[in-house]
């Protein structure tokens, strides 16, 4: 018996190796790699949309996809919640005996949490809570508490009782931080930082009509009964931080100020020459580009060859090799900003404005100012599962020069300033305030911040 296992295992060694040496190096039919860029594209998974929930072997099919797509052409496997391993034995039972869709799409988004992956998801949208509708307000994480940050504009009269400070602490009875760490499990982000970001924008949905909530307001607790109504009208704002008005103003004659959520490519050369003679431009982050501007606008604001990212790459003759790139660099174009650069995030800079920032933070001198960002970079690959459900992953690595990461971490801001609820009830924007005392050497008083901020 000893020697007919040491036979067979010889002969399943020499089949292994056989397919190794004739696999096929630069073609695949289920995985190629997107061109000029790299990252995998997965082209021949099938959806199976009639699929009808129970059928455990379906469902277990969509945990062996994720799982050895993750395992195989995800840059960022290491950075997973556990040994993934583990992942796989932990969800077998969980995904296998799930009952209805609704479960089953349940434990597919906990499966897909554990890659610990802004760019992951669940479509269509099946996080917690539901409802076709949801207060009227936008909702931020400061200070680790719910606070109402702005209102929809769709409803006026469904809001006149809550006030902009206003700290969530109950929705229809139950307590916002009890909310919080039971949906925590089913919202994939790169850190705790965006999943809040993420809670905070989804967490009063519901169902149509009355709903009570409790608030803290200066020290007093508050209940409040509110209508959830449907969000076609939620402020179109929600997803950014920056100030109102055109892409770029003199905020003085010494402070240019450009904001990247209408950014132009055609418009880089004209917004340098308007900014000539300035101290500083503040470049605001806090929001997700409109347009590629990293050549564009980099390329004015070095004066030299300047590197600022590499990348790994995933290998199709070797499923689960990844490999550097040589280092990209801004070159120096005319019209060149000698100027100060001072750029803005937080928790809304995601992906291509985390890119965006790396970029612009290469420029010498330049220095961000704000809080801990998303932490998920590098280009999207999508990819379907059974039940047509669809979901991505960030497809290839995103890292400094030196080799240092991004995921996770996110842009690491050169002076932390973070929002404050005493800033949110003022109306005060504490990230730009400071912004300006470095480019002007001093404290701008909130009343001429107050003008400078207006459109």
């Amino acid at each position: 018996m000893q020697y007919q296992a040491r036979v067979g295992g010889q002969q399943c060694s020499r089949t292994l190796r056989s397919i190794r040496e004739n696999r096929l190096l630069d073609k695949q039919f289920y995985v190629s790699q997107v061109a000029g860029i790299g990252n995998p594209s997965f082209d021949h998974e099938l959806g199976y949309s009639n699929l009808k929930v129970p059928d455990f072997g379906f469902q277990l099919l969509g945990l062996y996809r994720f799982w050895n797509i993750i395992e195989y052409w995800s840059p960022y496997r290491d950075l997973t919640a556990e040994d993934w391993n583990h992942v796989l034995a932990a969800f077998i039972p969980r995904i296998a005996l799930a009952k209805t869709a609704e479960s089953y799409r349940l434990e597919m988004l906990a499966l897909i949490a554990e890659v610990r992956d802004g760019h992951a998801g669940l479509w269509p949208d099946v996080r917690p809570p539901v409802g076709k509708c949801q207060l009227p307000v936008n909702v931020r994480f400061v200070e680790g508490l719910a606070v109402i940050s702005g209102f929809s504009p769709a409803d006026s009269s469904s809001h006149t009782e809550m006030k902009i400070g206003d700290v969530i602490t109950e929705l229809d009875g139950v307590p916002v931080g009890k909310l919080v760490e039971s949906w925590k499990p089913y919202y994939s982000a790169s850190n705790d930082t965006a999943r809040l970001r993420d809670i905070g924008r989804s967490m009063t949905r519901g169902e149509c009509g009355e709903s009570n909530i409790g608030v803290r307001r200066e020290g007093q607790e508050l209940k409040l009964r509110v209508q959830r109504i449907p969000p076609a009208g939620t402020s179109s704002r929600i997803g950014t931080h920056d100030l109102p008005g055109p892409a770029f103003r003199l905020l003085s004659k010494d402070v240019a100020y450009l904001k990247l959520s209408s950014v132009k490519i055609a418009d880089a050369a004209h917004y340098v020459e308007q900014a000539a003679g300035t101290k500083g431009l503040i470049i605001d982050i806090r929001n997700y580009p409109s347009e590629f501007v990293v050549f564009a606008l980099g390329s004015l604001l070095v004066s030299s060859e300047t590197q600022f990212v590499r990348f790994t790459d995933g290998d199709l003759a070797n499923a689960g090799a990844f490999h550097w790139t040589k280092p990209l660099t801004l070159s120096p174009q005319q019209p060149h900003y000698p100027g100060r650069i001072v750029i803005l995030v937080d928790e809304t800079s995601l992906s291509q404005a985390e890119y965006t920032s790396m970029a612009f933070r290469s420029v010498p001198g330049a220095i961000v100012v704000g809080s801990t960002t998303a932490g998920a970079d590098g280009n999207v690959s999508a990819f379907v599962l059974p039940g047509d459900l669809h979901t991505s992953i960030s497809g290839i690595g995103v890292f400094y020069p030196d080799k240092r990461p991004t995921q996770g971490i996110g842009i690491v801001p050169d002076v932390v300033v973070k929002t404050t609820i005493a800033g949110i009830r003022t109306g005060s924007d504490e990230v730009l305030e400071e912004a300006l005392r470095q480019i002007l050497g001093r404290q701008v008083p909130s009343a001429d911040i107050e003008k400078m901020a207006k459109p």
